[in-house]
Protein backbone atom coordinates (compact mmCIF):
# COMPACT_ATOMS: atom_id res chain seq x y z
CA UNK A 1 0.00 0.00 0.00
CA UNK A 2 1.44 3.43 -0.96
CA UNK A 3 2.52 5.87 1.71
CA UNK A 4 0.39 9.01 1.62
CA UNK A 5 2.55 12.05 2.28
CA UNK A 6 1.94 15.77 2.84
CA UNK A 7 4.74 18.29 2.28
CA UNK A 8 4.64 21.43 4.44
CA UNK A 9 7.13 24.24 3.83
CA UNK A 10 6.70 27.98 3.29
CA UNK A 11 9.56 28.08 0.77
CA UNK A 12 8.66 26.95 -2.80
CA UNK A 13 12.21 25.74 -3.63
CA UNK A 14 12.18 23.50 -0.55
CA UNK A 15 8.82 21.98 -1.55
CA UNK A 16 10.07 21.49 -5.11
CA UNK A 17 13.21 19.69 -3.91
CA UNK A 18 11.22 17.32 -1.70
CA UNK A 19 8.73 16.65 -4.49
CA UNK A 20 11.55 15.76 -6.90
CA UNK A 21 13.27 13.50 -4.40
CA UNK A 22 10.02 11.70 -3.55
CA UNK A 23 9.31 11.14 -7.25
CA UNK A 24 11.96 8.39 -7.15
CA UNK A 25 9.77 6.31 -4.82
CA UNK A 26 6.83 4.54 -6.50
CA UNK A 27 5.36 3.65 -3.10
CA UNK A 28 5.02 7.32 -2.08
CA UNK A 29 1.92 9.34 -2.99
CA UNK A 30 1.96 13.08 -2.30
CA UNK A 31 -1.62 13.96 -1.34
CA UNK A 32 -1.07 17.66 -0.57
CA UNK A 33 1.50 20.46 -0.46
CA UNK A 34 1.07 23.32 2.00
CA UNK A 35 2.88 26.64 2.23
CA UNK A 36 1.74 27.64 5.72
CA UNK A 37 0.72 26.13 9.04
CA UNK A 38 -3.00 26.92 8.85
CA UNK A 39 -3.49 25.15 5.52
CA UNK A 40 -1.36 22.29 6.80
CA UNK A 41 -3.72 21.71 9.74
CA UNK A 42 -6.70 21.54 7.39
CA UNK A 43 -4.95 19.28 4.87
CA UNK A 44 -3.75 16.85 7.55
CA UNK A 45 -7.16 16.60 9.20
CA UNK A 46 -8.93 16.11 5.86
CA UNK A 47 -6.45 13.74 4.18
CA UNK A 48 -5.27 11.78 7.25
CA UNK A 49 -1.88 11.02 5.65
CA UNK A 50 0.56 8.36 6.76
CA UNK A 51 3.46 10.80 6.88
CA UNK A 52 4.05 14.57 7.02
CA UNK A 53 7.32 16.21 5.99
CA UNK A 54 7.03 19.30 8.17
CA UNK A 55 9.10 22.47 8.16
CA UNK A 56 9.56 24.14 11.53
CA UNK A 57 10.17 27.83 10.91
CA UNK A 58 7.05 29.20 9.20
CA UNK A 59 5.13 32.47 9.68
CA UNK A 60 2.33 32.53 12.29
CA UNK A 61 1.93 28.77 12.92
CA UNK A 62 5.29 27.00 13.05
CA UNK A 63 5.71 23.24 12.83
CA UNK A 64 5.16 22.70 16.55
CA UNK A 65 2.04 24.91 16.48
CA UNK A 66 0.68 22.77 13.64
CA UNK A 67 0.94 19.63 15.75
CA UNK A 68 -0.83 21.32 18.66
CA UNK A 69 -3.67 22.58 16.43
CA UNK A 70 -4.44 19.23 14.77
CA UNK A 71 -7.51 17.52 16.21
CA UNK A 72 -7.27 13.81 15.39
CA UNK A 73 -7.30 10.59 17.43
CA UNK A 74 -3.74 9.92 16.39
CA UNK A 75 -1.21 12.08 14.56
CA UNK A 76 0.47 10.92 11.34
CA UNK A 77 4.14 10.09 11.49
CA UNK A 78 6.13 13.33 11.44
CA UNK A 79 9.52 13.95 9.86
CA UNK A 80 10.67 17.47 10.65
CA UNK A 81 12.65 19.15 7.87
CA UNK A 82 14.64 22.18 9.02
CA UNK A 83 17.69 24.25 8.19
CA UNK A 84 18.51 24.44 11.92
CA UNK A 85 19.66 21.64 14.19
CA UNK A 86 18.78 23.33 17.51
CA UNK A 87 15.13 22.27 17.28
CA UNK A 88 16.02 18.58 17.21
CA UNK A 89 15.68 17.93 20.94
CA UNK A 90 12.25 19.57 21.04
CA UNK A 91 11.21 17.65 17.92
CA UNK A 92 11.84 14.29 19.54
CA UNK A 93 10.07 15.41 22.71
CA UNK A 94 6.89 15.67 20.60
CA UNK A 95 7.60 12.15 19.27
CA UNK A 96 8.77 13.07 15.79
CA UNK A 97 9.84 10.08 13.74
CA UNK A 98 12.95 11.75 12.34
CA UNK A 99 14.70 15.09 11.89
CA UNK A 100 16.22 15.91 8.50
CA UNK A 101 18.41 18.95 7.91
CA UNK A 102 18.19 21.18 4.83
CA UNK A 103 19.34 21.10 2.16
CA UNK A 104 17.81 17.62 2.10
CA UNK A 105 20.15 14.99 0.71
CA UNK A 106 18.75 12.01 -1.21
CA UNK A 107 20.50 9.44 0.99
CA UNK A 108 19.30 11.09 4.21
CA UNK A 109 15.71 11.24 2.97
CA UNK A 110 15.90 7.58 1.92
CA UNK A 111 17.00 6.66 5.44
CA UNK A 112 14.11 8.62 6.96
CA UNK A 113 11.61 7.01 4.57
CA UNK A 114 12.86 3.53 5.48
CA UNK A 115 12.27 4.39 9.12
CA UNK A 116 8.79 5.67 8.25
CA UNK A 117 7.86 2.50 6.32
CA UNK A 118 8.67 0.33 9.32
CA UNK A 119 6.70 2.51 11.74
CA UNK A 120 3.70 2.86 9.41
CA UNK A 121 3.61 -0.89 8.75
CA UNK A 122 3.47 -1.45 12.51
CA UNK A 123 0.61 1.02 12.81
CA UNK A 124 -1.34 -0.57 9.99
CA UNK A 125 -0.99 -4.00 11.56
CA UNK A 126 -2.57 -2.73 14.76
CA UNK A 127 -6.25 -3.60 14.85
CA UNK A 128 -6.92 -0.59 17.05
CA UNK A 129 -5.32 1.76 14.55
CA UNK A 130 -7.26 0.13 11.75
CA UNK A 131 -10.46 0.75 13.65
CA UNK A 132 -9.54 4.41 14.13
CA UNK A 133 -8.95 4.80 10.41
CA UNK A 134 -12.30 3.26 9.56
CA UNK A 135 -14.14 5.37 12.13
CA UNK A 136 -12.82 8.81 11.28
CA UNK A 137 -16.25 10.26 12.02
CA UNK A 138 -15.61 9.43 15.67
CA UNK A 139 -12.63 11.75 15.89
CA UNK A 140 -12.90 14.65 18.36
CA UNK A 141 -15.20 17.50 17.42
CA UNK A 142 -13.68 20.78 16.32
CA UNK A 143 -13.16 23.31 19.08
CA UNK A 144 -10.88 25.81 17.32
CA UNK A 145 -10.39 26.78 13.67
CA UNK A 146 -7.26 28.53 12.29
CA UNK A 147 -8.17 31.31 9.84
CA UNK A 148 -6.11 33.81 7.86
CA UNK A 149 -6.77 37.48 8.65
CA UNK A 150 -4.79 40.31 7.00
CA UNK A 151 -1.82 38.07 6.30
CA UNK A 152 -1.81 36.62 9.80
CA UNK A 153 -3.28 33.43 11.23
CA UNK A 154 -5.86 33.69 13.99
CA UNK A 155 -7.35 30.74 15.85
CA UNK A 156 -11.13 31.17 16.25
CA UNK A 157 -12.77 29.48 19.24
CA UNK A 158 -16.04 27.87 18.14
CA UNK A 159 -17.63 29.00 21.41
CA UNK A 160 -17.50 32.50 19.89
CA UNK A 161 -19.23 31.48 16.63
CA UNK A 162 -22.93 32.39 16.26
CA UNK A 163 -23.46 30.79 12.86
CA UNK A 164 -21.62 29.50 9.80
CA UNK A 165 -22.53 30.21 6.19
CA UNK A 166 -21.31 28.84 2.86
CA UNK A 167 -19.50 31.48 0.75
CA UNK A 168 -18.39 30.04 -2.61
CA UNK A 169 -15.29 27.92 -1.84
CA UNK A 170 -15.20 29.14 1.75
CA UNK A 171 -17.21 28.96 4.94
CA UNK A 172 -17.83 32.21 6.82
CA UNK A 173 -17.63 32.02 10.60
CA UNK A 174 -19.86 34.76 12.06
CA UNK A 175 -18.74 35.87 15.52
CA UNK A 176 -20.85 38.83 16.59
CA UNK A 177 -19.92 41.66 14.21
CA UNK A 178 -16.80 39.81 12.95
CA UNK A 179 -16.64 37.43 10.03
CA UNK A 180 -13.80 35.01 9.30
CA UNK A 181 -13.35 32.91 6.17
CA UNK A 182 -11.98 29.38 6.17
CA UNK A 183 -11.34 27.47 2.96
CA UNK A 184 -13.62 24.44 3.32
CA UNK A 185 -17.14 23.24 2.54
CA UNK A 186 -20.15 23.54 4.81
CA UNK A 187 -20.71 19.76 4.54
CA UNK A 188 -17.17 18.88 5.69
CA UNK A 189 -17.27 21.31 8.58
CA UNK A 190 -20.68 20.01 9.66
CA UNK A 191 -19.16 16.53 10.06
CA UNK A 192 -16.62 17.94 12.53
CA UNK A 193 -19.05 19.99 14.64
CA UNK A 194 -20.60 18.74 17.87
CA UNK A 195 -24.30 18.06 17.05
CA UNK A 196 -25.19 18.90 20.63
CA UNK A 197 -23.97 22.47 19.97
CA UNK A 198 -24.63 23.10 16.27
CA UNK A 199 -27.52 22.35 13.92
CA UNK A 200 -27.81 22.78 10.18
CA UNK A 201 -30.89 24.79 9.20
CA UNK A 202 -30.26 25.27 5.48
CA UNK A 203 -27.99 23.77 2.82
CA UNK A 204 -25.73 26.80 3.30
CA UNK A 205 -26.25 27.58 7.01
CA UNK A 206 -25.34 26.08 10.39
CA UNK A 207 -26.23 27.79 13.68
CA UNK A 208 -25.05 27.41 17.24
CA UNK A 209 -28.06 26.08 19.13
CA UNK A 210 -27.62 28.22 22.24
CA UNK A 211 -27.66 31.36 20.05
CA UNK A 212 -31.24 30.70 18.84
CA UNK A 213 -33.81 32.99 20.45
CA UNK A 214 -36.93 32.51 18.27
CA UNK A 215 -38.42 30.43 15.48
CA UNK A 216 -40.54 32.80 13.38
CA UNK A 217 -43.34 31.72 11.00
CA UNK A 218 -42.64 32.82 7.42
CA UNK A 219 -44.64 32.71 4.20
CA UNK A 220 -46.17 29.47 2.89
CA UNK A 221 -45.65 27.59 6.13
CA UNK A 222 -41.88 28.18 6.21
CA UNK A 223 -39.95 29.42 9.25
CA UNK A 224 -37.06 31.70 10.05
CA UNK A 225 -34.54 31.42 12.86
CA UNK A 226 -33.76 34.53 14.87
CA UNK A 227 -30.52 34.57 16.83
CA UNK A 228 -29.93 36.39 20.11
CA UNK A 229 -27.91 39.06 18.28
CA UNK A 230 -30.87 39.81 16.00
CA UNK A 231 -29.68 37.94 12.92
CA UNK A 232 -32.54 36.29 11.02
CA UNK A 233 -31.79 33.19 8.93
CA UNK A 234 -33.94 31.00 6.70
CA UNK A 235 -34.96 27.56 7.98
CA UNK A 236 -35.22 25.14 5.06
CA UNK A 237 -37.98 22.54 5.10
CA UNK A 238 -35.31 19.91 4.42
CA UNK A 239 -33.61 20.69 7.73
CA UNK A 240 -36.73 21.48 9.77
CA UNK A 241 -36.79 17.96 11.35
CA UNK A 242 -33.37 18.64 12.86
CA UNK A 243 -34.69 21.74 14.61
CA UNK A 244 -37.82 19.90 15.74
CA UNK A 245 -35.68 17.15 17.22
CA UNK A 246 -33.46 19.64 19.09
CA UNK A 247 -36.44 21.47 20.62
CA UNK A 248 -38.70 18.45 21.08
CA UNK A 249 -41.71 19.85 19.25
CA UNK A 250 -43.14 20.02 15.75
CA UNK A 251 -43.33 23.31 13.90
Amino acid sequence: MPLSVIIVDDEPPARTRLRRLLADYPDVAIVAECSDGASAVQAIEQSVPDLVLLDIQMPELDGFDVLQAIEMPRLPEIIFVSAFDHYAMRAFKVHALDYVLKPVEADRLAEALDHARVRIAERRSSSLDGLLRELQHDRPYLSRVPVRVDGRVRVVDLNDVDWLGAADNYVALHCGAREFLVRDTIARIEQRLDPAQFVRIHRSTIVRIDRISELLPDLHGDFQVRLKNGTVLALSRTFRPAIEERFGRRL
